[in-house]
């Protein structure tokens, strides 16, 4: 072993005429140990199949013994085989602490063969093995910890890709892939129910500020996807409600942000994406809020008919694009303080820092340049959905 003292010719002769007994004896020692790892616990035989097991023991010792009692040249093989070791028990799913149990267990086997056998050969060699027990356990030590490296390597590995594969699955449902087998993929990868209530949440990637992104609020779960001009988050709502979702994303994403409304199960994602990709393209330019597609329902209709929306802002809106800019800005600011004040005048005013005769007044000349009434409800969301189209597109 590294570091270790030289042996005599004493101790080379004592170990290596050992190591030959040791050595045919390896089928009984493995078989020991394999019957001794299956007492100790039942997962050795549930997750290593025992024909692989014992050919894989017997090869372990085979190497561990060559090391021990042979000088070495060249890389270890006993710790190249233990790393192979490490990453095929990992692959098998067996528990790391029962694979290092298992070194210890054949370090000992191994260590009463030994003494067995220089006590009935040569017992007056016995202080010459003493000497080299410590070179022995520090080499399954040292076997111990390339398997365990190895191991949790490979361990990490598995759950990258496993990570990578189960959003790759949630990627294809946000997409609209419906089919019943990858939903449940899905609700298993990540632990989720197939069916359950779920929502998605739509934010832009470039929106400057950094989003703090939770995975767990208020009893739900958030698993966050990023794509090219969107960040988006699958939400496990469990019996929250889209606006407690909203309420619990206020601080951490200011918006603009589109939530969808509640879908029933994982196979509904894609048309949950598609809504709450709809809720954000209602929120204008410099809206900072999350909004959620139920309170923007008729914006979201104009949103989804960009053609028709042109046609609507010219047939209501059309005598006021031909005004000055700064008056037309005047009359629709107007507009938007009597909308935002439920059709109160004085509200309206005090939003302005206005009289409330100036609202009545630039409203009257709204109605006449377009010919709408705002006490005819027809006219009135006309006008309504006339005014966020043309701010949607920029005005």
């Amino acid at each position: 072993m590294g570091g270790r003292r030289s042996r005599t010719e004493q101790e080379w002769s004592v170990l290596v005429s050992a190591a030959d007994v040791l050595i045919a004896d390896i089928p009984g020692l493995t078989d020991q140990l394999i019957r001794d790892l299956a007492k100790h616990s039942p997962l050795f035989d549930l997750a290593v199949p025992r024909d692989e097991h014992w050919q894989q023991v017997s090869e372990a010792m085979h190497y561990g013994i060559e090391a021990f009692a042979a000088p070495r040249s060249g890389p270890r093989k006993d710790l190249v085989y233990a790393e192979e070791l490490g990453r095929r028990r990992a692959e098998q799913g067996l528990p790391l602490d029962l694979l290092l149990y298992a070194y210890r267990r054949a370090g000992r086997l191994t260590w009463d063969a030994l003494l067995d056998i220089v006590t009935e050969k040569d017992p007056e060699a016995l202080p010459v093995l003493a000497r080299a027990a410590g070179a022995m356990w520090a080499g399954i030590e040292q076997q111990a910890a390339a398997t365990a490296e190895a191991y949790r390597t490979a361990e990490l590995e598995m759950r990258r890709r496993s990570d990578e594969r189960a959003q790759a699955l949630l990627d294809a449902l946000l997409e609209g892939d419906t089919a019943p087998a990858l939903a449940a993929q899905v609700a298993l990868a990540l632990d989720l129910p197939e069916q359950g209530r779920y929502a998605v949440v739509v934010l832009p990637a470039d929106r400057g500020d950094a989003v703090h992104r939770v995975v767990a609020a208020g009893g739900m779960r958030l698993f966050w996807r990023m794509r090219t001009e969107r960040e988006l988050a699958v939400v496990a709502l469990g019996d929250s409600s889209p606006a407690d979702l909203a309420a619990e994303l206020a601080d951490r994403c200011p918006g603009p942000g589109g939530i969808s409304p509640v879908v029933d199960g994982l196979a509904e994602l894609g048309r949950a994406r598609r809504l709450a990709e709809t809720a954000l393209r209602t929120c204008g330019q410099d809206e900072r809020v999350l909004v959620r597609l139920a309170d923007r329902l008729p914006t979201a209709l104009v949103v989804r008919q960009p053609e028709l929306s042109a046609e609507l802002v010219q047939a209501v809106l059309g005598p006021l694009l031909e005004l000055d800019p700064a008056d037309r800005a005047m009359l629709l600011e107007t507009l938007d303080a009597w909308l935002a004040a439920e059709g109160s005048a004085g509200r309206a005013a005090s939003r302005l820092y206005c009289h409330r005769n100036t609202v009545f007044n630039r409203l009257r000349r709204l109605e006449h340049l377009t010919s709408k009434s705002l006490s005819r409800p027809r006219d009135l969301i006309a006008l309504t959905l006339a005014r966020d189209a043309y701010r949607l597109s920029g005005g």
